[in-house]
């Protein structure tokens, strides 16, 4: 009668049946795991700087839709005193006002600080400003000012 197993273990020994990974593949892993993350991670979080920049820029230009729509309605921007809250509830004074101009209430930058207004100016005729992901004035890269000027 024919063996029908088609093992290789020697007559006398028993068969070796294998039911993890060795110490050295699982090392030979989390090399290639950590290789795969030091190379991509960085290029992965880069990325998110990026599109955070990008959010507040792109925020900042609705912003400043919501405050002209207001000064075509009003015939002037906002004071500093009633701030970008005036794109959506009515300041006290401002019958003419036609709002909201805002779906929702004003967000926070990116970052997660209110941006800030200044009428009139110092730059343009409004100024709307993110400090960045630093939170302070000035800055470079990510910690750069996001403006309207």
């Amino acid at each position: 009668m024919k063996n029908t197993h088609s093992s290789c273990a020697l007559p006398g020994s028993r068969p070796r049946s294998r039911k993890g990974f060795t110490l050295l593949e699982l090392l030979v892993v989390m090399v290639i795991i950590g290789l795969l993350a030091g190379y991509v991670g960085p290029r992965y979080f880069s990325q998110i700087g990026k599109s955070e920049i990008k959010a507040a820029r792109a925020q900042a230009d609705a912003l400043g839709k919501a405050l002209d729509q207001m000064r075509l309605d009003t015939g002037h921007y906002p004071g500093t005193e009633d701030g970008l809250a005036a794109l959506v509830t009515q300041p006290a004074n401002e019958p003419r006002w036609d709002g909201p101009y805002l779906s929702k209430n004003v967000p926070p930058d990116p970052w997660g600080n209110p941006y800030v207004y200044k009428f009139p100016g110092d730059n343009a005729e409004y100024d709307l400003l993110s400090y960045g992901k630093d939170g302070k004035p000035g800055g470079e890269g990510e910690a750069a000012d996001i403006t309207n000027w």
